[in-house]
């Protein structure tokens, strides 16, 4: 038999062999790996958008790191496949059902092989059948363009290393970095320090004006454009820039900045962004105008930013699809290599650009010794004629050996925290004498890690700030001792704002409005003096912010029961021909008002007094004016007067009592007649009371030597208290003395008498109805005067009236007996001595007369 017959027929053979176990033999045996998908479609639009793994043997589970049925659409496994031309191969083959062959460099989701695919429709399934290279001996151009990724992967690692490490640079420094895309200025990065500008408010994604619209009408915006339109860098120097820190949506700030504006050009040299780094100088400039306001001899504080900053670009991605052909795919690699190493060139030299053009101090520290690595001419200048460069740091500045510098040096290379300091004193010496002088520092130290996360030095940005902190105390000082100078003034003194916001405010406003001066600060002076107050001065405000220096005079309401009458000069602050705000001076004038006030109200009483004077007695008006014309003396009228009407008067008398005899019986039973004449006999009476105190005053006129003697106090009134006594007794009063610091009073005994009498016997007359009377006589020494003081509990009397009070027949309280001449007499007694009369008193309360007799070394050689 021969050996072909001994075989038996393939077609039989096959047959011997159910299918299922046939196929699944073959896949077990077979070294290629072999995969069956299922397509996947979009049911909206019935497109095929992947495919589901159904099934992958045993090779393929070897090769790709799956089981037999994982259950995964492709694209889920291999996000890759689409990028690398995979799914469009597959998808291809199935929807024209022609087999087909694909060769792809796969390097994602966790390959890295060249795959040889076959694929073939088989009913509503995709058949795969595809080998690696892995297990073959690589081809020169296969191992060329594997050693061509592997520079291009490392390439492409240092670059983003080196990107990295620029963005924590730009992210830390101590300096607000922001970098701009597009010609909308939208925010990319933003650091720290820029991001505190605006406190959480979001910027990141957003364009300038819609993140920043307070800046609408600010020249920001068009100087962005400006450098984003010619690409020339922009650098600003003490610009104000008006923000809304808090976030308010009213309240600006007033803030001023040095800053550069830097065009960003892409690879192609396409300006697609603008870098920004800025830094505050508010407090420089304040200070430097505080100098120029008080002393004008302070120079500007701040040194511009100088040179420029080179221009920042971003790395792009510049990996193509794989040429079908590998020679093809081996030179693009190749190209692809030097382009990547060019990047990276790009990037270092950028970087090194950007340290040695910064207008900040910069430096690395290589090791734990902290050698100078890379040192930057505005670090260099920080420390002029000293070698530093790979010199370590306590070798290169031995003097910092024992400063805070050195330590956080040390900690931040330990701990590789990122440490800041602001102000920092550091003594160095000077080298052209070596002598030590304080110089003072803002700067970051950052450790630097290499390639394995490991530090391995030290980055640091700094800033000098030596002068504006001496500029800073100068102005505190200045402050100071014009603060000490303001708050010893008697008045108020302030300075307001554009805004009418208080910027000063003396030790004066305390008393005022009860705060303190600095709480004042930022408030608004409608706040402080009340809507009332500032409704009155607000026209004042106006003209002053518009340049006009304007004294006036204004009542101020500031709050209830509080009321100030103020005299206020404002003086405009005119700089450089615009008002930026006034000085306010105001000085109380109250006491000076209301005494003014006071007089002219006594005048209008007197005028009114006279008036009523003129209407109610016009007889003693046309009297006075004959005595005036005639200019006759007083007390010779009164002699005259007493002497010619008394006559007259005792006539009137005898004729009445002759009437009465005369008259019949019946008229005298009259009740009219009798009621006339007791009117005729009472007026004749009270008219020969009034000549009798005529009489007394023309005696009291005429006496000019009365003898003065040492009076007893306690006896003379004892024995005027005994003449009052039926009134005291009637009235119930109770009349207390006080005569222990003052026993006696040098003085005409008779007149003593009389001013003691008048005062006391008013007292009591004068008592108030609905309270029992209370007299209290005492007497006291002053330094030039023996004091008698007579004090009751009475009616007591308004003392708009105090004029009328010792005037000649004037009373105040009408419902009560009296001829008017008691108080007068008293006042003319003590005068004529070289005394004085005072009375204090309140209507309804009750009356204090305080009678000042000259002591005797300083009294008049006689004592009326």
């Amino acid at each position: 038999m021969s050996d072909s017959a001994s075989l038996p027929n393939t077609r039989s053979f096959v047959q011997e062999i159910p299918q299922e176990e046939l196929f699944q033999a073959l896949m077990n045996v077979t070294f290629s790996a072999v995969n069956v998908l299922r397509p996947i479609y979009d049911d909206e639009n019935n497109e095929l958008v992947d495919f589901h793994i159904e099934y992958l043997n045993k090779a393929a589970q070897a090769m790709i790191g799956l089981p037999e049925h994982p259950n995964l659409s492709l694209f889920t496994r291999f996000p890759k496949a689409r990028q690398e031309g995979v799914f469009d191969f597959y998808k291809r083959v199935f929807e024209t059902g022609e087999a087909g062959r694909y060769d792809v460099s796969y390097q994602y989701d966790g390959l890295d092989n060249f795959f040889n695919l076959s694929a073939r429709r088989c009913g509503p399934l995709l058949l795969v059948g595809f080998n690696d290279t892995s297990n073959q001996e690589l081809s020169a151009a296969e191992k060329a363009l594997r050693e061509s990724q592997e520079r291009e992967k490392a390439a492409r690692a240092e670059a983003d290393l080196q990107r990295q490490q620029l963005q924590n640079i730009l992210l830390q420094a101590p300096a607000m970095v922001c970098v701009f895309e597009g010609p909308d200025h939208t925010f990319k990065l933003v650091n720290p320090l820029y991001q505190q500008l605006v406190g959480d408010r979001p910027l990141l994604g957003k364009p300038i004006l819609e993140a920043m619209p307070e800046l609408k009408g600010q020249p920001i915006k068009s100087l962005l454009d400006q450098v984003y339109q010619t690409g020339e860098s922009f650098h600003a120097h003490e610009m104000l820039v008006q923000l809304d820190h808090e976030n308010t949506g009213h309240a600006l700030g007033h803030n001023y900045y040095n800053f550069i504006y830097q065009a960003i050009r892409n690879i192609e040299g396409k300006i697609n962004g603008i870098f920004v780094l800025a830094y505050e100088v508010t407090t420089q400039v304040v200070a430097r105008q505080e100098l120029e306001n008080s002393h004008r001899q302070v120079q500007t504080l701040n040194e511009v930013l100088s040179d420029k900053i080179k221009e920042l670009n971003r790395t792009q991605e510049a990996l193509q699809q794989l040429n079908k052909e590998l020679e093809a795919r081996v030179e693009k690699r190749t190209h692809d290599l030097q382009q990547a190493k060019t990047e990276s060139e790009r990037q270092r030299k950028r970087i090194e650009n950007l340290f040695m053009q910064a207008p900040a101090a910069i430096c690395i520290l290589r090791g734990p010794d902290l050698v100078y690595e890379l040192v930057n001419p505005s670090y260099q200048q920080l420390f002029p004629n000293r070698v530093l460069l790979h010199k370590p740091l306590l070798e290169a500045l031995p003097e910092i050996a024992d400063n805070l510098v050195y330590k956080t040096f040390k900690q931040v290379y330990e701990t590789g925290h990122t440490h800041e300091e602001k102000g920092l004193l550091i003594p160095l010496a000077r080298p052209e004498d070596g002598l030590m002088e304080d110089r003072y520092f803002n700067y970051v130290q950052q450790a630097r890690r290499n390639e394995n996360g490991e530090i391995d030095g030290i980055l640091v940005f700094a800033f000098e700030t030596t002068e504006q902190v001496k500029a800073q105390k100068i102005s505190e000082e200045s402050a100071k001792q014009l603060r000490l100078i303001t708050d010893a003034l008697p008045v108020l003194i302030g300075y307001l704002d554009r805004e009418e916001r208080y910027r000063f405010a003396n030790k004066a406003y305390t008393p005022w409005f009860n705060v303190l001066p600095e709480s004042l600060i930022g408030r608004k002076v409608m706040d402080v003096v009340g809507e009332k107050a500032y409704s009155g001065v607000k026209q004042y405000i106006d003209r002053a912010l518009a340049g006009e220096r304007l004294t006036f005079d204004a009542r101020m309401p500031y709050r209830e029961g509080f009321t100030k009458y103020i005299r206020t000069d404002y003086v405009p602050d005119v700089r450089n021909g615009e008002v930026i705000g006034f000085y306010t001076l105001v000085m109380d004038v109250t006491d000076q008002e209301l005494a003014r006030q006071s007089v002219e109200a006594s005048e209008r009483q007197a005028k009114q007094l006279a008036t009523e004077l003129a209407i109610t007695n016009s007889s003693l008006v046309a009297a006075n004016e004959q005595l005036t014309r005639t200019n006759i003396d007083l007390d010779n009228f009164i002699y005259t007067a007493s002497h010619d009407l008394r006559g007259p008067i005792l006539n009137i008398e005898g004729l009445v009592e002759v009437l009465k005899e005369q008259l019949p019986a019946e008229s005298l039973q009259s009740e009219t007649i009798n009621l006339t004449l007791d009117y005729i006999m009472d007026s004749v009476q009270r008219f020969k009371r009034t000549i009798g105190h005529l009489t007394d005053i023309t005696k009291l006129q005429k006496e000019h030597s009365s003898a003065a003697s040492e009076i007893d106090l306690a006896t003379l009134i004892e024995d005027i208290r005994l003449d009052l006594l039926p009134v005291i007794k009637a009235t119930k009063a109770q009349l207390a003395i006080d005569v222990s610091a003052l026993p006696s009073i040098r003085f005409s005994e008779k007149n003593l008498r009389s001013i003691i009498y008048n005062l006391t016997s008013n007292a009591i007359k004068y008592h108030a109805p609905e309270r029992q009377p209370e007299v209290l006589i005492r007497s006291y020494e002053t330094e030039a005067y023996q004091v008698l003081s007579v004090q009751d509990n009475g009616l007591g009397i308004d003392l708009i009236h105090k004029q009328k009070l010792f005037a000649m027949f004037k009373r105040l309280h009408s419902h009560v007996d009296g001829s008017g001449i008691g108080l007068y007499m008293v006042k003319r007694i003590i005068e004529n001595a070289g005394g004085k009369i005072e009375v204090q008193s309140t209507e309804g309360k009750g009356s204090e007369f305080q009678v000042f007799f000259r002591k005797p070394d300083l009294a008049l050689t006689t004592a009326e």
